[in-house]
């Protein structure tokens, strides 16, 4: 066992997380969902959605056999809702081709759809004890500052170096805490700002600590001005209904519901003449919502129409009018929840 791990191993015994939900337990299911909820996720808020996740898809083959809506439904509000999506997809491969039952190796863990070579590592390390390296973002900090790896995580000359060094320090016995241990670590210990360094159990051969450049390693990923978009949201109301849409499968929020979008600029009027055959009888511009993504930020007008009473209203596939208090509860994204609870105040 290499000097690293030793120490790594008696420091999470007595200074580790040990209380989280999918921690003791063996079972591939719930560790496969929570290694998968956890990717671009906090713990903390990853948490609640976890269990109520599991109150509902217990196992594979209850996923398995859910419709997909259901599945965004529970979701929403997480984000990334493809990670959902390729869920359900393992789900059913893993019932279909593997008789619901999980492969035990990373390279067929790795097959799954949303399944990369990390969380197949980690499954394979806390389901069935392999020996397996993972490179989650907390570990990459934490080799990037111990071996003072230069560069940008996400260049493939520094990940190439970074699943080199993860995988020599794998100890032939204790994987599992050993892994559980690098992941606490990085994010208790070896933070992305102000990390603890007199706390640190490898403080003594950490060779950022050694240069006094811990916040310089690794180097953040290079930075591009965030493009801002616009659109506007109609919140169609027709005797206590309100109108959503279902997005394509592919794409931002796929496969979810959402409020019908028109550019910013077009008249609502002529939207619901075109597409519904129906006549407003008031459209009203809402204050303006600001949502954030990864890569850009997304202006929302939201504008709440109201269909004259005695006008004709048609839908088309994909379109669906519900009941204002069911519409959030919906598989709808989150700032699209948000404008549909503010309509019970209307």
């Amino acid at each position: 066992m290499s000097t690293l791990a030793g120490r790594l191993i008696r420091w999470q015994a007595r200074h580790g997380r040990h209380d989280l939900p999918w921690q003791q337990t063996r079972d591939p299911y719930r560790i496969w969902l929570s290694e998968v909820m956890l990717q671009q996720t906090q713990v903390a808020t990853v948490i609640p959605y976890y269990e109520r996740f599991l109150a509902r898809f217990p196992d594979v083959k209850s996923l398995a056999g859910a419709h997909l809506d259901d599945v965004l439904a529970l979701w929403s509000g997480l984000g990334y809702y493809s990670r959902a999506r390729n869920l359900h997809a393992a789900a059913r491969i893993l019932v279909e081709s593997w008789g619901g039952r999980f492969p035990r190796t990373r390279e067929a863990l790795a097959s799954l759809p949303g399944v990369g070579r990390s969380t197949a590592g980690a499954i394979a390390v806390f389901a069935f004890g392999e020996r397996e390296a993972i490179l989650d973002g907390n570990v990459k900090r934490v080799l990037a500052r111990h071996f003072a790896v230069r560069g940008y995580p996400g260049e493939r000359r520094v990940g190439n170096r970074l699943w080199k060094l993860a995988e020599s320090q794998v100890p032939e016995k204790d994987i599992e805490r050993y892994t559980q241990a690098l992941m606490d670590l990085g994010a208790s210990v070896c933070t992305r700002a102000r990390p603890a360094c007199a706390s640190c159990p490898l403080k003594g051969t950490c060779e950022a600590r050694s240069q006094g450049k811990v916040e310089a390693y690794p180097r953040s990923r290079p930075r591009n001005p965030v493009p801002l978009k616009e659109t506007a949201m109609l919140l169609l109301l027709r005797e206590g209904e309100v109108l959503l849409e279902k997005r394509s499968p592919v794409g931002l929020w796929g496969g979810l519901w959402c409020l019908p979008e028109i550019s910013p600029d077009a008249d609502p009027r002529d939207y619901c003449r075109r597409r519904l055959g129906a006549r407003l009888a008031s459209a009203e511009r809402l204050p303006l919502l600001r949502h954030g993504f990864t890569h850009f930020t997304l202006n929302i007008t939201p504008v709440l129409c109201r269909v004259a009473s005695a006008s004709p209203c048609a839908s088309e596939p994909g379109q669906v009018w519900l009941p204002v208090e069911e519409a959030g509860q919906a598989a709808v994204p989150a700032p699209v929840r948000k404008l549909l609870n503010s309509l019970r105040a209307v």
